[in-house]
């Protein structure tokens, strides 16, 4: 079937285009001449200040929020008490459950990570996933923690290498795990859609060996998927 005869213009749903297109200038320059333009211009101005304020300041803000979770939940690792709540698992969610330690050239991490991954308890920076063991016990033990806000504390778990190590130190002893070569078809760290819970799993060689996973948001700024680092322990000490 043929063109419509030249001349005639095709139908359209699309607003038709204006004969002459004005420049940004020149539409401001506009907009102040017309009654009420000089308020609605001065309002988008400061609605466009503040949001790019509010953008740069929200991670700052996060910071601060996170550094008095950390206060708030500062992990008394010799209060009897406490390590008789953690030999019980009786540590609620939001309550400090372990310390975090990375120290390498790359990474640097000192962090108390509470119980539970919900909004609320990851404000403090990390957590650890209900549903898995304890750190130091047998299992794969899981840790997510954020990225580019409340402390980020795993910023840059994209540049830890195989043997770089992650210390958590409970009330009832220390273990060190190892980040392990990269396995299964995949790098180690490696990403994976938000519902993949499996990486933090107890199947098969996880249940029966002492591993730690931890995730977080990717990439930098989405949580449109998430990166997973596999450890290994190689050292404990005290009861694990």
């Amino acid at each position: 079937m043929q063109d419509q005869t030249a001349g005639s213009a095709a139908p359209s749903f699309l607003p038709s285009a204006p004969s002459q297109q004005r420049s940004l200038g020149s539409l401001v320059s506009l907009s102040m001449r017309r009654p009420g333009g000089r308020h609605a211009v001065s309002a988008l101005i400061a609605v466009l200040l503040l949001s790019g304020v509010s953008m740069f300041a929200f991670p700052a803000f996060t910071d601060l929020f996170q550094r008095y979770q950390q206060r708030h939940v500062q992990l008394n690792t010799g209060d009897p008490a406490l390590k008789t709540r953690y030999l019980e698992h009786q540590i609620k969610v939001g309550q400090g459950l372990t310390r975090l330690v990375i120290n390498n050239d790359r990474m640097k991490v000192n962090v108390v990570v509470v119980e539970g991954t919900t909004p609320a308890a990851l404000n403090a920076g990390a957590g650890h996933y209900v549903n898995t063991p304890f750190p130091c016990e047998q299992g794969n033990v899981g840790i997510a923690g954020h990225r580019t806000t409340y402390g980020r504390p795993f910023n840059k778990i994209d540049e830890m290498h195989v043997g770089d190590t992650v210390d958590l130190v409970t009330p009832v002893g220390r273990c060190t795990y190892e980040v392990v070569k990269a396995f299964g078809g995949h790098s180690n760290p490696w990403i994976v859609l938000p519902n993949a819970y499996y990486v933090v799993g107890q199947d098969g060689a996880l249940g029966r060996g002492h591993w730690l996973t931890l995730t977080s948001c990717h990439p930098l700024g989405s949580d449109s998927h998430r990166i997973v680092l596999r450890l290994r322990l190689v050292k404990s000490t005290g009861k694990a």
